[in-house]
């Protein structure tokens, strides 16, 4: 089965009964195997893929970010939605509310960034990694729903497991940053590699340590996201509701002539 369009997040936001026809399938790729539901909307073709594996049991550091973008990509995914539960780094990012961010700092250290390892060496351009006609694209979905968003914002991606200390929050404030996580980066880079549009809406479970008046707990992170993942759900399927199949961003042409991507058989197009 092929799907055009993409959810990734955690379990909450896939909800069976949106889905026509779910299947479960196990997609391999030249990076491992990924899980997808795959099923239809309003008469288009979707794919849901839970980034932290069934259960969540996935840590951040330990997701197969290659496999799961190169298993879309194989699919026929062209645009693609990501949620990402986050901390705040600024008082106006109160928890519950939701961020389109256009930018992002990288302070993973052990994740493999990228799908070009092998043969010449390849560019890509960044300037717009969240693309920007998807998230226009959610930005009008939220409007007709009456959803507050934050327009634009950076987001800084730390390794995790473990949360960030009152020092690297400071930090990371002074910079400007809006929110925090653990999961967008490299699954940003590699969408951009790809050639698929990318856009991710961040939910504010807490404020950052340091900024909160209490310790940080991941059952407060659950619970926020339990309160506002409809929010999400509903955003993200009135935007594919909303999107056809024309994409005049740059993103279908993000890596142009060079190399094809690792993996590819000689003379075949990119993954």
């Amino acid at each position: 089965m092929r799907a055009e369009y993409a959810i990734i997040g955690g379990t909450g936001v896939y909800d069976p009964a949106l889905l026509e026809s779910p299947t479960t399938e196990i997609v391999d790729t030249p990076y491992g195997q990924a899980q997808v539901t795959l099923g239809t909307f309003q008469g288009k073709s979707v794919a849901f893929m839970p980034r932290h594996g069934t259960g969540h049991s996935i840590p951040p550091h330990k997701v197969n970010y290659r496999a799961n973008i190169a298993a879309l990509k194989q699919l026929g995914v062209t645009q693609v939605l990501a949620t990402a539960a986050v901390g705040s780094l600024q008082m106006k990012y109160e928890p519950g509310s939701l961020v389109l961010i256009d930018g992002f700092l990288d302070f993973t250290k052990s994740r493999p960034t990228t799908f070009f390892e092998s043969g010449p060496v390849v560019h890509v351009d960044m300037t717009d990694p969240y693309c920007g006609r998807l998230r226009q694209a959610v930005k009008q979905a939220a409007e007709r729903l009456g959803i507050p968003i934050h327009d634009g914002g950076t987001y800084v991606c730390a390794e995790g497991p473990r949360f960030e200390t009152p020092q690297e929050i400071r930090l990371y404030q002074s910079w400007g940053a809006a929110v925090v996580g653990m999961t967008s980066v490299p699954e940003v880079v590699l969408a951009k590699e790809a050639e698929l549009c990318y856009a991710t809406v961040c939910m504010v479970t807490n404020y950052g340590a340091g900024i909160s008046p209490t310790p940080l707990t991941h059952e407060e992170v659950v619970e926020e996201m339990a309160k506002n993942v409809h929010r999400i759900r509903a955003l993200f399927f009135d935007t594919i509701a909303h999107l056809d199949g024309e994409r005049d961003c740059r993103c279908p042409h993000a890596v142009g002539s060079q190399t094809p991507l690792t993996g590819q058989a000689e003379g075949e197009r990119r993954p």
